[in-house]
């Protein structure tokens, strides 16, 4: 395992241990109701679903389609935050 692998298990296990990881996951998910991110996945979602017809749709094939699309859509903003939030946790527990 890399340094680097090592540095974000470290990381993610002590998000999670804190109780950090479920509250960034639930401010993500309110931002992205909030900006209308919900909405324009849904309606890619329909526009992949109406262009290949539904019986030649599998939950894979969809996953797979609009997961790019999906990553494109969050705003800046939202990545900004979520990104700073992490950083001043990182900074009040810095004994990783």
């Amino acid at each position: 395992m890399s340094k680097d692998s090592q540095m974000r298990a470290a990381i993610n296990q002590k998000l999670i241990e804190m109780g950090e990881r479920e509250r960034l996951k639930e401010l993500l998910r309110a931002k992205l109701v909030e900006c209308g991110w919900k909405d324009q996945l849904k309606a890619q979602c329909k526009d992949v679903i109406k262009e290949k017809g539904l019986e030649h749709v599998t939950v894979e094939d969809l996953v797979t389609e609009v997961t790019p699309k999906g990553r494109a859509l969050v705003p800046d903003s939202v990545k900004k935050e979520l990104l700073q939030r992490i950083r001043a946790f990182l900074a009040q527990h810095a004994t990783l």
